[in-house]
Formats: structure tokens, sequence, C-alpha cells
């Protein structure tokens, strides 16, 4: 351990092979070393002891809308990432719409990344996006280092970022099919959405009906049959219906390259606790019922849900009537999330070796930031610090994203973020942050 800067010691360290007394060895950054719990403090090294607090590798979140620039009055680098550092997450992937301009061309990729480089703090991606107009923007996206593209098969929700139909669908997955890259799909069927009833009004019941499970199974359908005609690469955004798990098994059983991601919500709230009127829980895909999400826990435990994302998106408060039709569509868990899912995972017999699988070592996996997602020898030294049995209650005044809007509000979690380490930097402990320490990544080339 003669390299190191610093030694974080914890009796339950979480690495690839289990849980264990150990001391984490950090130099320049990367972790050099993991040893025993007793090891020898080198000369001239800084240690920091968490005793039973839980050692985790920093989360990685590959699901965040930041809005910056242009709608910066929803969100912003500087309180994303602040709201993100919190919770425990060390790493975002912010999504390419909501923004103005949208992530949709190398030349707007630079404006939001001249925008986010002083004010993250913690490490951002990029995604880029998929329009119908757009096809010739990917290989220069690509090559310009987004983890891949988003696209909708139903309306977005903003103007700027239009869906695409089929026949763009398919148009837009063979130019990404034939570099490499990877395709991340919102999959809802318009045709479907739009037959089903549109009542409007404060009822969740009626909100809920209008987006039923078969519009997204069946776009579901309609993106594998593309991606195995295609030899592609798709990852299915924000599961909601348990409904599309069959579908998605027989794919992989079939070889199709598909991944698919859900979200703390679908999995900690239920249609049935709902109140009418209650717009903080509005999302497309909605939150479904009790025994919906009990199947979307199965299909995590076998692996057919290969990870959990925030799907962080936040909207001003006054954008959140309590008319569900027209209120703003998302939920805003960044500083949350760890907490929310550790409460039930911890209820349903889980441990945190399998919410580190979920929220950290798969969502690097997914994009393939090899320098994160695990405690071990090479890579990033991020860290969260987590005392798992304590509780709080959750305050929305103490949130840190923007608009202090929460759907948790009043809930009591288990799974207390101590501090934040960001290579070998604490940059959050106990409420108090450092300046912004954040890097911009890019896919590896």
């Amino acid at each position: 351990m003669s390299e190191a800067e610093l030694v974080l010691r914890s009796r339950r360290v979480i690495t690839p092979e289990g849980t264990r007394a150990a001391s984490v060895a950090v130099a320049a950054g990367k972790i050099t070393a993991v040893l025993p719990y007793d090891a020898e403090v080198p000369a001239g090294a800084r240690l920091e002891d968490f005793g039973d607090d839980v050692l985790l590798p920093g989360l990685v979140d590959t699901h965040v809308h930041v809005n910056d620039p242009g709608r910066t009055e929803w969100e912003g680098f500087w309180t994303a990432t602040r709201a993100a550092a919190a919770g425990g997450i060390t790493t975002l992937v912010d999504m390419p719409l909501n923004s103005l301009p949208p992530t949709t061309t190398v030349d707007n990729l630079r404006v939001k990344q001249d925008v986010a480089r002083d004010k993250a703090h913690i490490d951002v991606g990029f995604w880029g996006g998929a329009l119908p107009d757009n096809v010739k923007d990917l290989r220069p996206l690509h090559e310009a280092g987004v983890f891949g593209f988003k696209a909708f098969l139903s309306p977005s929700g903003v103007d700027e970022f239009p869906h695409l139909d089929q026949e763009q669908l398919a148009r837009s997955l063979a130019e990404i099919a034939g570099f490499g890259g990877l395709l991340i799909v919102h999959a809802e069927d318009p045709h479907h959405l739009a037959a089903a009833p549109q009542h409007g009004g404060p009822k969740y019941a009626h909100f809920l009906a209008s987006r039923p499970r078969d519009a997204e199974d069946t776009a579901i359908a309609g993106l594998i049959a593309q991606a195995k005609r295609l030899h592609a690469r798709v990852h299915v955004l924000h599961l909601s219906s348990s409904d599309a798990l069959p579908l998605i098994r027989e794919a992989r059983a079939e070889g199709v390259a598909i991944t698919v991601e859900t979200c703390p919500h679908y999995l900690t709230l239920t249609a049935e606790e709902v109140p009418d009127g209650a717009s903080e829980f509005k999302c497309c895909p909605p939150i479904r019922e009790a025994a919906n999400q009990d199947l979307l826990w199965e299909a995590l435990a076998d692996g057919t849900i290969d990870c959990v994302v925030t799907d962080h998106s936040p909207s001003t408060a006054d954008l959140k009537t309590d008319d569900f039709a027209t209120a703003w569509g998302g939920i805003s868990g960044l500083q949350l999330s760890l907490s929310a899912v550790w409460t039930e995972a911890r209820r349903r017999g889980h441990t945190l070796e399998d919410v580190v699988r979920w929220m950290s070592e798969r969502t690097a996996a997914l994009v393939g930031l090899d320098a994160k997602g695990a405690i071990a020898p090479g890579r990033d030294a991020d860290f969260a610090v987590l005392a798992p049995d304590a509780t709080f209650t959750v305050d929305p005044a103490e949130l840190q994203h923007r608009n202090r809007v929460t759907a948790y509000a009043g809930r009591t979690l288990h799974g207390v973020v101590r501090s934040t380490w960001l290579r070998g930097r604490r940059i959050v402990a106990d409420g108090e942050f450092t300046e912004p320490r954040g890097r911009l990544l890019t896919r590896h080339p």
C-alpha cells in the first residue's frame, strides 16, 4: 500500500467478490488496492475509518433530465448534481431533451457541455437524441462521445423533440447499428394511447387508464422486432408494465441484444396509494398497481430487468397542477433513489449487494464506463458511505434539486448517506458540499 495517499476503512465494504471488512487504498483518484481491514496504513496516507457504515461504489444514474440550458428554471447542472451527490450518486448521464437546444447535433452537444463544465459536482456524460430528421447527425454525435441515442415512440411532451414512427425508427436504428451504437427507447405505442379513455381531471384512476399497459407492450414488441431484424442493440427505458416481461425474456432467449431498466418510483410506490390530484406522482409510463410492482421485483431478481435509474424529470411547481391530464409528467428522485430502493429491497429480502448491482455495476456497464461501478483496483475512487439501518423522514425543504416537489414527502426511508466521494475527494458530508469537482465524460473511442 506504499502508493496510497488515502485509506478508506469499513467493516462492510461492498466489492465485486462480496461484502467484507476491508481497507481501500487510493492514489491519484484511483483505487490502488482492496486490502484486509487491519492492513498497515503507510506513512503520509490519511485514514478515514467509517466503522460499521457501509462503503459502496458511487452510484451511476444513466437517466437524468437536467434541462440545462433553456429550461434551467426547471433544473440545472448545479442543483441536479448537488442532489445526486447528496444521494450517493457520483456519475450521471444527461438526457437529450427538455433542454434548449436538445442534444441532437454536435453543435448542440457543445453548448450543453459548455454549460455543464463548471457547474457539475459529480461526473456527467450525455446521451444524444434520435429525431425524425437527424439521421445524418447520429454518427457525428457518436464520434463526439455521446453514450447512445434516445428516441420516443410516442409524443415526448416537448415540441422540439418529436417521436419516431416505425419507418423513422427503422432508419435511425439501422444507422446506429451500423456504427455499433445503442438506442434507448421510451416505448409507448401512440395508437394505443390515442385509443385509451382520456377523461382528464384529478382522479389518478383516470390517468392510469389513459396510459394502459398494452401501449408499452406493443411498443416493446415492435422494438424487439426491429432490433432482431437489424441486429441492433436497444435498451428499454423506465419499464412500468410487467406484462412486457415475457416478451423481453423470449427476445433474449432468441439472442436479441436488449437491456431493460426500471425506476425507484415503480418499485416503491403503487397506484393504490396515489391520492387524487397529487400530480407529484405523475410520470409516463405511470406508476401501476401493487401486483404489477411485485412482478417487477421478481424480474429484477432474475435479471430480466438489468438496472434501476431515477428518470429524474423535474419541472417548476406551477406545472404540477391537480389535473393529471395537463400536469407535467415527471418524478424528481435523484437525492432519494438509493434510500428509496434500499428501503423496499430490504423489506423484500434483498441485500445492499443487489442494490449496488442494479444501481452502479450494471448502469456503468450499460454505457461502457469501465472505470466506474465497483470498488476494485484500477477503478475511479468514487464512493458512497451509507448508514443502512438509520432512517429519516423526507422533508422537501431539505432536498437539493431546484424545485422541491417530491412524491416521497413524509415517507420514512432507511439508509442515510453520510458522505460521497469523487475520485478520492469527499464532495459532500452531512449536508456540506465542496466546490464542483465533476468532469465531463465521453464514450470511450
